[in-house]
């Protein structure tokens, strides 16, 4: 699976997206009890060792003021990044695999409307429906009758998540995807270590393996969106993604034993459906500019 081809890219982009339901399993199997900051810091650890190896070969094969950055943007992303990492654990301690997982999916449209508040990007109608239609089923989803700490940090993930995105663009093109990771959590490790200090909870050995093994499900899916990106158009395969939240249904349901209602289907088709309207839109957009960039083409040689 090279990435080369849009059938190759989808398909690299929905095993991304199993990884990336993977690690919110084993972050949900670590428990309600979990010590939340201990935790943090132990995934940022082991992303940090599991991706020295790559940034080491990188800052080797380069040049040396390359490595130094966009260091303010890693900072930033870095310790954001440890604000995201407690409030996935929290919200997934207590909800639903499948319901955590539709509320985060609102993140693409809140990543949109960042950019036009930020960036400029234009806002058009589409967008904005599409903004509704995530908050109304996002409402369909938790149906929050009473409002907990699980339902607020699931939508606060989304938001952090977005605006962590966003910062992105930020970060220097030249640069190595990876390193930039590598980076980017070696800068967590200081919030993360003080937090987890600060806590003063016992250390267990259990929260270290669920911690390894949700890091490298997290490390497979920035691979994955790396390769499945690189070399196709991202609006004709980013649909891809969606299949996470089919994953979340079925690793619910089989590990679990959570059986989602008619309001987080409901709910996931409002946040979805018009993610994959926009999508596709941005495909026949493409198709059109080339095709008459195709014509004039023909028109000039003619």
């Amino acid at each position: 699976m090279s990435g080369r081809t849009v059938s190759s890219a989808i398909l690299i982009l929905v095993l991304g997206s199993f990884f990336a339901t993977l690690c919110d399993v084993f972050i949900k199997m670590a428990g309600v009890d979990v010590a939340i900051f201990q935790f943090t810091f132990f995934r940022a650890v082991f992303m940090c060792l599991i991706l020295c190896p790559i940034a080491v070969a990188k800052y080797l094969s380069s040049p040396r003021s390359m490595a130094t950055l966009g260091l303010k943007w890693h900072f930033i992303r870095g310790n954001i990044w440890v604000l995201a990492a407690v409030l996935l654990v929290i919200s997934l301690a207590e909800l639903p695999l499948a319901t955590a997982n539709a509320v985060f999916y609102t993140a693409p449209i809140l990543i949109m409307l960042f950019g036009a508040f930020f960036y400029k990007e234009r806002l058009t109608v589409d967008v904005v429906l599409a903004a509704v239609l995530g908050f109304i089923g996002t409402l369909v989803i938790l149906r929050p009758t009473e409002v907990t700490f699980a339902m607020i940090s699931a939508v606060l993930f989304a938001v952090v998540l977005a605006a962590n995105s966003l910062l992105i663009k930020k970060l220097p093109q030249e640069q190595s995807m990876l390193y930039g990771l590598f980076v980017t959590q070696l800068f967590a490790l200081p919030l993360a270590g003080g937090l987890a200090f600060w806590e003063g909870e016992t250390f267990e050995l259990e929260i270290l393996i669920y911690a390894a093994v949700s890091s490298i499900c997290s490390i497979l899916y920035s691979v994955s969106c790396l390769i499945g990106y690189r070399y196709v158009a991202s609006s004709k395969v980013t649909s891809a993604e969606y299949s996470g939240l089919i994953f979340a249904f079925l690793l619910g349901w089989w590990v679990f034993g959570e059986t989602p209602d008619l309001g987080v289907f409901v709910g996931s088709l409002f946040v979805i459906t018009p993610l994959l309207y926009l999508s596709h839109r941005d495909i026949r957009r493409l198709k059109k500019e080339q095709l008459m960039s195709n014509t004039r083409s023909n028109l000039g040689a003619g």
